[in-house]
């Protein structure tokens, strides 16, 4: 009995230890092929972030922040209070009741049109997104610092899409 008792457990051990040392060349095949499966898939994403900061850089190249040659106009220095300064000066203009003034149509349907997004180009214009709800359109506005550090603002051109005021 104790023959077969000792036979058995020699076999049990063996089995245990084949069934260990398949399952751990298993799992190291399979941990070193996830390895290589997320490398890859990093490799993908540093290319794509390369490709998307590009893109960014392009899109943000007419743009006080990145416009060297506007930034020196204003000396380099507040330019970031005067960003906001100009922003809050256009978006302030969206309270008249009859539209905000840059924008040089009437209401269309009772709505007046109000600025809804602006990109200062560079230190002497303004592109803006306008809308009354439905119909939208853009703005190319000139501003000025005046001495006293007022911002005036002047309206170059405006464009309704066409296509937009299709309800």
């Amino acid at each position: 009995m104790k023959k077969n008792l000792l036979l058995y457990l020699f076999i049990f051990a063996a089995l245990i230890n084949v069934f260990t040392y398949v399952y751990y060349s298993k799992q190291q095949k399979y941990d070193t092929e996830k390895i290589d499966s997320l490398a890859t898939k990093i490799d993908t994403l540093k290319a794509e972030l390369d490709t998307t900061t590009d893109n960014l850089e392009r899109a943000d190249y007419f743009s006080l922040e990145q416009n060297l040659n506007a930034r020196k106009y204003f000396g380099n220095e507040g330019i970031d209070e005067l960003i906001i300064k100009i922003r809050d000066g256009v978006y302030v203009q969206n309270k008249s009741p009859e539209g905000n003034p840059l924008v040089h149509y009437p209401k269309i349907n009772g709505e007046p049109f109000k600025i809804n997004k602006i990109k200062i180009v560079n230190h002497r214009w303004i592109i803006a997104d306008f809308t009354d709800g439905k119909a939208w359109g853009e703005v190319l506005i000139k501003y000025f610092i005046e001495d006293n550090g007022e911002v005036t603002y002047e309206t170059m051109e405006t464009l309704l899409h066409a296509n937009s005021m299709m309800y």
